[in-house]
C-alpha cells in the first residue's frame, strides 16, 4: 500500500533536466550526426597569445542559451557589451539542441554565433567542421580550468571549448537517518543491514543501478575505464577488466540492502522515498540539490560517494562549455565573449545565480564556493571525476551495458560474463554503422 502511496506522489513530479543537467537522461538517443558542411569555415585563426584581439568593427554576436541560465548570461551581456562595445542578442534554445540547429543553419549563417551543447556531442561537431578550436586563449583556458574540464572541452587532443560549469553527482544523505556520510560501501552495507526493510520501502540507499551514468563508479574506481586515452581510444575498452570486475563485485554485494529490480528505481520513486524520509542515501546530481534543501532544509546533508574497494569513487561528469561557430561572421569578437562570459569572476556569477560547480580553479578556491557546504562537496566530487567520452562511439556504449547492469544486478549474473557479452556487443556497434 505504502508503494502505491509513494508512486503516487512520484507521479506528481516531473524530470526538469537534460543530459548534462542530468545524467539520468543519457541514455537518450543522441541528435542524429550533422551533416559535414560543404564549405570548411573560412575564418582563419589570429595570432596564437596575441595581445592585439579586438572585436571586428561593427560586430554584433547572438549567442544561444538554455532558459534556465539566461540570468547568468544577461548579466554577462550587459559587461561585455559595456567593455567591448560589441551588442550581443541572447537566443533561447536549450543546450540539446543546439548541435542540431547549427548543423542546419550555422553554413548559411542564420545560427548564433557562441553556442553550447553537451560535451559528448563535441565529437560530432568537430567531425562536421562546425566549431572552431579555442586557440587564442588556448594557454590560458588550460591553465584556469581543472584537467577534467579541459579533457571535457577537448576532442583528438584539441581545445575547442571554454569551460564554464562541471556537473556529476554525489551522496545526498538524510541526517536524521544516517548521523555521519558513510565512508565507504562497506559502511552503507553495515547501515543497510538494520535500515532497510522492503515490507515496508524504507531503503538505506538508492541510485539508478542499471544506469551506466550513475554506476560507473562501480566500474571505474579500481581501474575500469569505457575508452583508453582520456576517452578517445575506441580500440580499447575497458569495462569488463580486472579492475572494472573487482569494483563491480561491491555493487552485487549491494544488493542485499536494496533488493529492488532496477527497472523499478527511477528518479521519481527515489525522490519520494528521500523526501518522506524512506531512503537515508540517494546518489543523484545537482538537479535536485534546491528540492532535496526545500524538503529536508537542515536535515540534509551531502558527501562525496563512498569508497569503493578500497578506493576513491570515480565518477562521471558532463562539462557545460561555450562554443565559437565556424561560420560566424565575427569570429573574433565570439572568442573574446566567450572567454570574458567564462572567466573566474563570470564562473562565480553563474554559481552564484543557478548553483553550478566552476571549471575555473582559482574559483573552486574562492570562499564563495568552500563556505558553501554543497558546492565544495560536488566540487570535490567533480575533482574525482572523469568526463563522459566526447567521440561518437559514446553513443553505442549507454545500451549494451545498461544491459549487462540489469542482468548483474537483478539477475545475480556473472559480472565477468555479463561484461564481456556487453564489450562484444559495443564492438559490434563501433564497427558497424551504429555511429
Amino acid at each position: 500500500m505504502k508503494m502505491k502511496k509513494v508512486m503516487t506522489l512520484a507521479a506528481a513530479f516531473t524530470m526538469a533536466f537534460s543530459i548534462t543537467a542530468c545524467g539520468g537522461n543519457t541514455a537518450a538517443p543522441a541528435p542524429e550526426t550533422p551533416t559535414p558542411a560543404e564549405n570548411t569555415p573560412k575564418t582563419e585563426a589570429p595570432p596564437a597569445n596575441s595581445p592585439e584581439l579586438a572585436p571586428e568593427e561593427g560586430a554584433k554576436l547572438v549567442v544561444w542559451e538554455s532558459k534556465d541560465e539566461r540570468a547568468y548570461t544577461d548579466e554577462v551581456i550587459k559587461a561585455f557589451t559595456e567593455k567591448y562595445g560589441v551588442e550581443v542578442t541572447l537566443e533561447e534554445l536549450a543546450p540539446t539542441d543546439q548541435l542540431t540547429k547549427l548543423a542546419q543553419d550555422g553554413p548559411s549563417g542564420l545560427a548564433a554565433d557562441v553556442v553550447i551543447f553537451p560535451h559528448d556531442q563535441l565529437g560530432r561537431a568537430v567531425s562536421s567542421n562546425l566549431v572552431l578550436p579555442n586557440d587564442y586563449f588556448d594557454v590560458e583556458t588550460r591553465e584556469a580550468n581543472s584537467e577534467a574540464a579541459i579533457q571535457g572541452a577537448s576532442f583528438d587532443g584539441v581545445l575547442y571549448g571554454y569551460p564554464r560549469a562541471a556537473e556529476t553527482y554525489l551522496m545526498y544523505y538524510n541526517k536524521d537517518l544516517v548521523q555521519e556520510a558513510p565512508a565507504s560501501f562497506e559502511d552503507v552495507i553495515e547501515f543497510g543491514k538494520s535500515f532497510t526493510d522492503n515490507t515496508k520501502n524504507k531503503y538505506a540507499i538508492m541510485w539508478e543501478t542499471g544506469n551506466l551514468y550513475f554506476t560507473y563508479p562501480f566500474l571505474a574506481s579500481n581501474g575500469g575505464y569505457i575508452f583508453g586515452s582520456n576517452g578517445t581510444d575506441v580500440n580499447d575498452i575497458g569495462i569488463n577488466n580486472e579492475g572494472a570486475v573487482k569494483s563491480m563485485e561491491v555493487y552485487q554485494s549491494l544488493n542485499e540492502i536494496l533488493p529492488v529490480k532496477a527497472g523499478d528505481i527511477t528518479p521519481d520513486i527515489k525522490r519520494a522515498l528521500f523526501n518522506e524520509g524512506d531512503l537515508a542515501i540517494d546518489i543523484n546530481g545537482p538537479w535536485e540539490l534546491a528540492g532535496y534543501k526545500a524538503a529536508l532544509g537542515d536535515k540534509l546533508g551531502v558527501a562525496p560517494i563512498p569508497t569503493i574497494a578500497g578506493q576513491p569513487a570515480v565518477s562521471l561528469s558532463g562539462i557545460k562549455a561555450w562554443y565559437v561557430n565556424a561560420n560566424s561572421q565575427y569570429p573574433n569578437a565570439a572568442r573574446l565573449f566567450a572567454n570574458f562570459a567564462t572567466n573566474e569572476e563570470n564562473q562565480l556569477k553563474l554559481s552564484e545565480l543557478v548553483g553550478s560547480v566552476p571549471t575555473n580553479k582559482a574559483a573552486q578556491e574562492s570562499d564563495q564556493i568552500k563556505n558553501d557546504p554543497y558546492l565544495s562537496a560536488f566540487t570535490e566530487q567533480f575533482n574525482s571525476s572523469v568526463p563522459m567520452p566526447s567521440v561518437p562511439e559514446m553513443n553505442n556504449v549507454w545500451s549494451p551495458v545498461g544491459a549487462a547492469l540489469t542482468e548483474i544486478w537483478d539477475n545475480n549474473k556473472d559480472i565477468k560474463a555479463s561484461l564481456d557479452n556487453a564489450v562484444n556487443q559495443l564492438k559490434e556497434l563501433n564497427s558497424g554503422a551504429a555511429k
